[in-house]
């Protein structure tokens, strides 16, 4: 398609508004020298477009997309037209910042994410304008529809286990759901004994299939654990009795605690073991341009994948449909939208 083709043309969105969500309809602007418009096919649902939702922040919604490229600005060099590409979370930085210069861009003070900046763009909808180098290419082996949630989840997980992990490690993972699923596996394929835990019984045979080597009931971990682990990763949308949890028993001495998900609440952490066993939290939040492009990398050499259901985004009933499904634990484990 030619530019004046494309500039200009509506089509249909999806947004925060006051607490509930409204179809809108966007345009296609004119496109700066680094802009990029993609076509989305395939948009993941994640519990950061319900927060939005429930903060009643005025912002278009998705941001897991994967689709092709249909038009590039006048000084894009990486992609080109009919490229297959993903993205959506982490949108610009300022390139010249001292976290931009040491490839922490996600942490640049002009950074531009969901819900900072960029309040019309959303990939819940047919076109997304996106930047060259928050962009990245989908390995030929990832199916769109499996690479639609490693946008955000895939590179959320992995950013945090490769900043905190080191092969032959004992990580725990806490929770088995939409981000706990892919820590399984990326740990797994990391060189780690992964251990879980889970308030579910049913949950072990997929996450031995996935690579765990112990599973343990949340609601009796600290009885049954065989050794302490090194690496607590908090993935589920409750935390633990850090009490409880951090105990030399149970997470060893200089041990890492890993939130991937902010629970409303306080952590109310044990700051007494933490002083005198060497606790450390690490927050993590999705990951840099780099960390995007290794995820899929390293998820496209080791096969691994999200556990998906896919739907169709019809009209705003759909899409309040998968966030209800969502709410209720309805979904094993993350929900994919065909556009």
């Amino acid at each position: 398609m030619t530019q004046s083709s494309l500039v200009g043309r509506e089509y249909r969105g999806y947004r925060s508004n006051g607490g509930s969500i409204i179809a809108y309809d966007a345009k296609i602007p004119e496109l700066g020298p680094k802009d990029v418009v993609v076509r989305i096919t395939h948009s993941g649902l994640c519990a950061s477009d319900v927060a939005m939702v429930k903060l009643g922040a005025p912002v278009a919604l998705g941001h897991e997309g994967v689709g092709i490229v249909e038009l590039i600005g006048s000084d894009v060099k990486q992609l080109k037209v009919g490229d297959r590409v993903g993205g959506g979370y982490h949108r610009d930085a300022c390139g010249s910042c001292k976290f931009c210069l040491k490839g922490k861009d996600i942490y640049c003070y002009d950074r531009i994410v969901l819900g900072e900046g960029d309040y019309d763009n959303g990939t819940f909808g047919q076109f997304y304008i996106g930047k060259e180098t928050f962009l990245h290419k989908i390995p030929d082996n990832i199916p769109s529809e499996y690479a639609a949630p490693l946008q955000c989840a895939g590179v959320t997980v992995y950013t945090a286990l490769r900043e905190t992990v080191e092969p032959g490690m004992r990580v725990g993972i806490y929770g088995i759901g939409g981000l706990g699923h892919l820590a399984i596996q990326f740990a797994a394929k990391m060189g780690t004994e992964v251990v879980v835990y889970s308030t579910s019984a049913d949950k072990e045979q997929e996450a031995r299939a996935w690579g765990a080597s112990e599973f343990h009931l949340v609601s009796a971990m600290y009885d049954t654990i065989k050794a302490p682990i090194d690496v607590l990763v908090i993935t589920g949308s409750y935390y633990p009795d850090f009490e409880r949890a951090m105990t030399k028993e149970f997470l060893s001495r200089n041990g890492i605690i890993v939130p991937l998900t902010a629970p409303m609440g306080a952590m109310n952490l044990n700051t007494r073991n933490m002083f005198f066993d060497g606790y450390r939290v690490h927050a993590s939040l999705v990951g840099s341009r780099a960390m995007h492009a290794e995820t899929l990398e390293f998820a496209a050499k080791n096969d691994i994948k999200p556990l998906i259901q896919v739907t169709k985004l019809e009209n705003l009933g759909s899409l309040q449909k998968a966030i209800s499904d969502l709410g209720a634990n309805a979904i094993r484990y993350r929900a994919v939208f065909e556009i």
